[in-house]
């Protein structure tokens, strides 16, 4: 009885290990640990070495079956990146953990550390910890492989304006800049009268064009050509075409409205200026200083065109100007522009200063102009109009002289000029000295309209020194306020660890 009293009082007992006699605690295999692991292996058929690929270019990894993501080293995108490459040996054990190694950065190597279970022998549950290698190893994605080929686009927008100027262009530059709508073309060729942008979906091409409908009055047709077809798996491959045609009117153009458009605009003149080119066409007839604005609907519905080119600008000087302070508006008459004041004015042509010859005219810029000072402006007196609603008028409603804007010295401005703006990075025919006369004009326009200033980003030239905001002369300029400070963002400050990884 003593002896029974003795052995209940005692631990649980002990068995011996069937394999090797070590004494331990009773499981259903009858196997001690060491043994058990000796004979059977639950890592098998996980792999132990995998390969990773990783573009260079794009820092992104490849995820099967056609996915290229962008992973952080030691992330948990990354991490579930690797497990999915040996997701289905993994799906005939339990895992427990999962965790990276630490490894150096440039050695092209992760190494994750994995904790799984298993159940073994007769309900025996054994826990196995291992290391997988993960290779990484350089490929090209297909849409670096597509930007790298330059030939290889599956859509096209092609811009166009026919005109001879580039005001709209350049303006449409900075709008594209601002809002980042370049960042998926493969390549932006420009041509002598527009742009070409390269895209490798019709879906980036589409999303273009829609930004361009909201940007400027243009009207757009689609078109796609067969590539090639596969009638067994039922695929085709096309390239898409998207045309673009911006409305043929850039900014300080003379402008000749059809009768009825004028009418429906507020019994307008129909000789305007246009004082800019936004999402529409802003006009201001000089007599009246009355303003209308017109979207590319409405001027493919009435089209018109430009009566006179740059080119044909001429600098007159201003020998008298008085300020009309009682206008009689007519009935039915329209907005009237705040910012503009109408002026009466005499001038004369500086290349006919040997002559008594005098023009008279209204003007919207009786606010800027003095006595002596220098304009630019068209003379349609002497100008040769061909054009279908002017040749209808009545000539007592066509003035002789249209001044379009206050004239500076360009050179003076140039040299003053403290901001610059961001081009885009294109493919160009050929830069001559009339498109860099032509982007002088645009920056020139920049410094005079606060309205399209406003849509552009304007960056501070440290190069230049800051001088006060007004000179002598009295020409526009951009205050320091409206300007950005052009930031240098280093590669280390990105968050790309991936990029020095593989350099």
């Amino acid at each position: 009885m003593e002896y029974m009293a003795e052995s209940t009082d005692r631990t649980p007992g002990h068995i011996l290990c069937c394999e090797c006699g070590v004494p331990i605690s009773p499981n259903p295999a009858n196997i001690c640990v060491a043994c058990l692991r000796s004979k059977v292996d639950i890592s098998q058929g996980i792999p132990k070495q995998v390969s990773v690929s990783f573009c260079k270019q794009c820092q992104r990894y490849f995820q099967p079956p056609g996915t290229w993501i962008q992973c952080a080293l030691e992330s948990r995108e990354l991490l579930a990146l690797c497990l999915k490459k040996i997701k289905a040996p993994l799906s005939k054990v339990r895992l427990v953990d999962a965790g990276f190694v630490w490894t150096e950065p440039h050695s092209k190597r992760l190494k994750v550390k994995l904790t799984i279970q298993k159940e073994v022998m007769n309900g025996a549950i054994l826990q196995q910890v291992f290391v997988v290698d993960y290779v990484v190893q350089p490929q090209m994605c297909g849409d670096c492989h597509r930007v790298e080929a330059k030939d290889f686009w599956k859509a096209v927008v092609q811009v166009r304006q026919k005109t001879l100027h580039k005001k709209t262009f350049y303006y449409l530059e900075q709008l594209i800049l601002k809002y980042g709508m370049h960042q998926n073309t493969l390549r932006i060729k420009e041509i002598h009268d527009g742009l070409d942008f390269y895209y490798s979906s019709k879906q980036h091409a589409q999303k273009m064009v829609e930004f361009l409908q909201c940007t400027v009055p243009c009207r757009n047709k689609a078109s796609q050509r067969l590539i090639s077809q596969d009638i067994h798996s039922n695929t085709y491959n096309y390239k898409s075409t998207f045309s673009v045609e911006i409305v043929p009117i850039c900014k300080d153009n003379v402008v000749c409205l059809p009768p009825k458009l004028a009418q429906s605009l507020g019994n307008m003149n129909q000789i305007c200026v246009c004082i800019r080119v936004t999402s529409a066409i802003h006009l201001i007839d000089p007599n009246t200083l009355q303003v209308a604005d017109i979207d590319g609907s409405t001027f493919w519905s009435h089209p018109f065109n430009s009566l006179c080119h740059p080119k044909q600008l001429e600098e007159f000087i201003v020998m008298e100007c008085s300020i009309v302070r009682d206008l009689k508006r007519s009935a039915g008459a329209g907005m009237i522009s705040k910012k503009h004041t109408l002026g009466e004015v005499w001038v004369q042509k500086t290349s006919e200063m040997n002559t008594d010859k005098q023009y008279f005219c209204r003007t919207h810029l009786g606010h800027l102009l003095n006595p002596g000072d220098l304009v630019l402006g068209f003379d349609l007196a002497n100008c040769n109009l061909n054009d279908e609603h002017v040749n209808k008028m009545n000539s007592d409603r066509v003035p002789d002289v249209v001044l379009i804007k206050k004239n500076y010295d360009r050179t003076k401005r140039q040299r003053r000029r403290n901001w610059k703006l961001k081009e885009l990075a294109r493919d160009r025919e050929n830069m001559d000295t009339d498109d860099e006369r032509q982007y002088q004009d645009f920056l020139e326009d920049l410094e005079e309209d606060e309205a399209i200033r406003k849509n552009v980003n304007i960056y501070r030239d440290s190069t230049i020194p800051v001088e006060s905001d007004t000179d002598d002369e009295g020409a526009p300029r951009i205050s320091l306020a409206e300007m950005l400070e052009d930031l240098h963002i280093s590669q280390d400050a990105t968050g790309e660890e991936g990029e020095s990884m593989m350099t």
